[in-house]
């Protein structure tokens, strides 16, 4: 699922509302009492309206697809499927949901359909991802989303000397190097990231949990300096992820902006383009040089370059990271599991499909390892010709699955809650820990915390 589609998705989530309360009943029956041959999907990424239309052209079957929002998503699966639901075939999820839609037993067991058939033809953590802890497939996603940074090629050739993705990955290549390239860009005239925020996607290639004992690490303490520091010494443009400012950094100068504003004004509504634009038009201007992003930022960023189209660049950062993607399954109750099966092999394990939605997607990157070698040379305009599917399946070959826990997503925000706290002063760094560690304590009893 990729973030810059919440909003939108939003208003067809509302529609999709009234649709989902009919826990009990089962609704793939007509008034003949047959069952209907179209599948039902339920899902919080648009993408799968295109999947299904394509699906429908190429097979002739219909596919129902109804998009929910993002929030409300995980509350009416459940919803539906604990009052025994059979109306829906297929589900998704996000991977931070995932763990707790297969331990309430929402998504269908795929190796019983064949899915051990087509084991090492995926993306292996995005076939890991799928997995319930007993190493059953439940589901499969149809793209990879390992994280990089994007870079302006033309910066980098003005300050640095070089664009070569190789040469300014080593700018990224650790923490104490990203300041060191923060402050050369800051001395050039220039902020290093639009936001502090900018490195979420590489605090820490560590667990957060090890044999039951909270795991903070030495990483995790270099990345909370990192972004003490990244904000405090005024390296970034203060623009909040995907306000009208942060976006608009993509394309060219954006309003230089302070900690004060980042988050507007009463007067300066930074969600608000328009609005933005006007009351920022005698600002002081600013040029960023890199967002750290997913794979499917290619997307995000393609909406919004603009005239800097052919300016960008791709490299590796610190840590190999990764952030969403939308994993398809089958409805444990749905009562046509084989054809949703059919639908799943369509949308994620087919080469065609594949090479259709990275020409329909203008750039998404696909989880089939085929494709992505048969793609490996493909050079992308956007990005000064580099080969990014070549480039990302090296970066997703680097992300060890093993270290994400289902522990990291309440303890992660505890991090960032400290992080913040200490980077605004709102609290010292000793007062700002000793209430992560309390956090922690609450949220999961039952660990083993040292300070």
């Amino acid at each position: 699922m990729r973030i810059k589609r919440l909003v939108a998705l939003s208003l067809v989530g509302v529609m999709a509302t009234g649709l989902v309360g009919c826990g009990g009943k089962d609704s793939s029956t007509g008034k003949s009492g047959k069952k209907s041959d179209k599948l039902v999907v339920w899902t919080l990424a648009a993408d799968l309206e295109t999947f299904a239309d394509y699906y429908k052209e190429k097979t002739g079957k219909e596919v129902e697809v109804t998009v929910i929002k993002p929030e409300d998503y995980p509350t009416k699966v459940g919803t539906a499927l604990d009052g025994g639901d059979k109306s829906v075939d297929i589900i998704v999820g996000e991977p931070q949901m995932l763990k707790s839609f297969y331990d309430k037993g929402y998504f269908a067991d795929l190796d019983a359909l064949g899915a051990k058939d087509y084991e090492g033809k995926i993306v292996d953590y995005v076939w890991k991802v799928g997995q319930s802890s007993d190493g059953v497939q439940r589901a499969i996603s149809y793209q990879i989303t390992p994280a990089g940074f994007y870079y302006r090629r033309d910066i980098a050739q003005k300050v640095f000397g070089t664009e070569d993705p190789v040469e300014i990955g080593k700018l990224f290549e650790s923490y104490d190097k990203i300041l060191e390239t923060a402050e050369t860009l800051k001395k050039a005239g220039y902020k290093i990231f639009a936001s502090d925020a900018e490195t979420s996607y590489f605090s820490g290639d560590e667990p957060w949990v090890v044999d039951g004992k909270l795991n903070v690490s030495q990483a995790r303490k270099d990345y909370m300096d990192l972004c003490i520091k990244l904000y405090q010494n005024d390296y970034t443009a203060f623009a909040a992820q995907w306000s009208a400012p942060w976006l608009q950094g993509m394309s060219g100068e954006l309003p230089m902006l302070t900690a004060d504003t980042m988050w507007g004004t009463d007067d300066m509504n930074i969600w608000d383009s328009e609005d933005f634009a006007e009351k920022t038009k005698d600002f002081a201007k600013t040029e960023v040089f890199a967002y750290g992003l997913p794979a499917w930022g290619v997307l995000t960023m393609r909406d919004n370059v603009k005239e800097t189209a052919g300016k960008w660049g791709v490299c590796a950062g610190p840590a190999s990271g990764f952030g969403g993607g939308t994993f398809i399954g089958i409805s444990a109750l749905s009562q046509k599991q084989k054809e949703a099966w059919d639908f799943i092999q369509f949308c994620t394990l087919n080469e065609e499909t594949a090479d259709w939605w990275i020409e329909k997607s203008q750039g998404d990157t696909v989880s089939l390892i085929s494709a992505l070698n048969k793609h490996a040379e493909d050079e992308n305009a956007t990005y000064g010709g580099q080969k990014l599917y070549k480039f990302w399946l090296e970066q997703a070959e680097k992300i060890d699955y093993s270290k994400v826990t289902e522990y990291d997503k309440l303890i992660g925000d505890a991090w960032g809650t400290a992080i913040g706290a200490i980077k605004t002063k709102e609290k010292t760094k000793e007062e700002a820990l000793d209430e992560f560690y309390k956090q922690v304590a609450s949220d999961y009893p039952d660990l083993v915390i040292e300070k």
